[in-house]
């Protein structure tokens, strides 16, 4: 126990670093409280070693409760810290070594950050320590990994913890009770601003993250149609913390949305490619993908548990999210959706670049909206250079709302106009 007003490091070993077993250690500098506690910062990232042993070190500002633990298909060692700042290079994890081929960072759930590292195939952790650096507060975590069978692996000893943030550190978004058509009169929009936190979706040429330009692009439309008036609108998260897809999806049916439009951006391998590809496309909800495209699209982002750090490939899996598409879906709800895609497609035009072929269709979980028609926006790519630098500028970004906004507007005033 650490009484307050003491100043002494501590380190505790929870449990063995084992293929069967999760970790938890804790190093820090107890002091007397104070006022505003400033969060921990995580200053540096780096691998070190080779296949036969790697080592994850992150540099921390203050000692903190790190629990470590494994997860199979595919293989990641997930690192659950409390809430950081990351003063880290944004190009940081990109680039592996050893037996990780990359890791990422960030909000996982309300006062909890995550790390998620790749690695090449099933690892053990060997060993799991933090050493003060220097005299002052700062400590470093050091991670070491070991190739390992996959038969010892397993699941990963992580396999039997809760897949999903638990109720005490999952982030409410949404305060309200579920609204009924008898308690409002304005048509309600859900703005989906794709990823966010721990997962930072498609990554620029120039390390631009595709969900920094689409919670910027999610502010100016939530402005544009409050400017309007006439609508109440809805985000599925305001600021750069994680949202899982189910989620979103149960955000938009508690808030018995009337539109549900989701932001991203997208990226391709390959600088042949990157160079000439370019453009916004707008989908759509279908059980068979338009094209093949379309159908890697969809399998990308329906990944984003998975990149998160949780669930399992066999738990989301294309085909079972397939087969409940249209079971939950009514027929009415996605002909609106193909209206609305057909008046934003106009809209856009006149505005942005748009992709060879601007409207297609794919099986895209968040769209598995039964309730209420919905898109989602691949507003454009940031492999390419072009794309990145325009979506990255406050101008293009509140021009595309713009855009959008008014789409919106057409799509309301011709349901109205039809109502009998």
């Amino acid at each position: 126990m650490v009484r307050l007003g003491e100043r002494f490091w501590r380190y505790q070993a929870l449990a063995i670093a084992t293929a069967g077993m999760t970790i938890a250690l804790t190093m820090g500098l107890a002091a007397a409280p104070s006022k505003v506690a400033a969060k921990a910062e995580a200053t540096d990232a780096r691998l070190t070693g080779d296949k036969a042993s790697t080592t994850f070190q992150l540099t921390l500002s203050e000692g903190l409760m790190v629990q470590a633990f494994t997860l199979a298909d595919p293989y990641r060692v997930i690192l659950d810290l409390p809430d950081l700042t990351f003063q880290l290079d944004p190009a940081v994890g990109q680039k592996g070594r050893g037996l990780v081929t990359a890791f990422r960072y960030g909000l996982f759930a309300e006062n909890k950050s995550r790390v998620v590292i790749d690695t090449t195939g099933p690892v053990k952790i060997t060993s799991a320590a933090m050493t003060r650096v220097g005299s002052g507060k700062s400590v470093r975590l050091a991670v070491v990994l070991s190739p390992i069978d996959a038969a010892s692996f397993g699941a990963g000893t992580g396999a039997t913890r809760p897949q999903e943030p638990d109720a005490g550190a999952k982030r409410s978004l949404r305060a309200d009770k579920k609204a009924t058509p008898r308690e409002r009169s304005k048509p309600v929009v859900v703005i989906d601003p794709g990823h966010g936190g721990i997962d930072p979706g498609a990554i620029g040429i120039n390390n631009v993250f595709e969900k920094t330009i689409v919670l910027a692009v999610a502010k100016q439309l939530e402005a544009a149609l409050i400017k309007i008036g006439g609508y109440d609108v809805k985000m599925t998260r305001t600021d750069d913390v994680f949202v899982l897809l189910d989620d979103r999806l149960e955000y938009s049916a508690a808030d018995d949305a009337d539109l549900f439009i989701s932001l991203h951006a997208d990226s391709i391998e390959g600088k042949k490619f990157a160079e000439s590809v370019r453009g916004a496309t707008i989908y759509t909800l279908s059980d068979k993908a338009s094209d093949e495209q379309s159908r890697l699209m969809a399998e990308k982002e329906n990944a984003s548990d998975l990149i998160a750090g949780i669930a399992s490939a066999n738990q989301g899996a294309n085909d079972q999210v397939q087969n409940i598409l249209f079971d939950l879906m009514k027929r009415e709800t996605s002909n609106f959706s193909a209206d609305f895609s057909h008046v934003l497609a106009k809209r856009l035009g006149k505005t942005i670049t748009m992709s060879r072929i601007p409207r297609r269709s794919a099986g895209f979980k968040v769209l598995k909206q039964s309730h209420a028609p919905s898109v989602l926006i691949e507003l454009g790519y940031v492999s390419n250079q072009n794309d990145e630098q325009q979506m990255t500028t406050a101008a293009w970004q509140s021009k595309v709302a713009s855009s959008i906004a008014a789409a919106v507007q057409i799509y309301f005033s011709k349901r109205t106009a039809e109502r009998p």
